[in-house]
């Protein structure tokens, strides 16, 4: 997941996505794939939310 995030987003967008490591800390460990996906779309960046959906679909399949 992280290749695919490192090869299609600026250094920018990624510490934008990084932000949002506090979560899993407010979460107690884990978030369901909707509540973080949520969470990006937040970010108002539609090339960080395509990414980041496409690379979490790969990853549930």
């Amino acid at each position: 997941m992280a290749e695919r995030m490192v090869d299609r987003l600026s250094l920018t967008q990624l510490r934008r996505l990084q932000s949002l490591a506090s979560l899993r800390k407010s979460h107690s460990g884990k978030i369901s794939v909707d509540q973080l996906l949520h969470k990006v779309r937040a970010l108002q960046d539609p090339e960080i939310f395509a990414v980041t959906s496409i690379s979490a679909l790969a990853c549930t399949v």
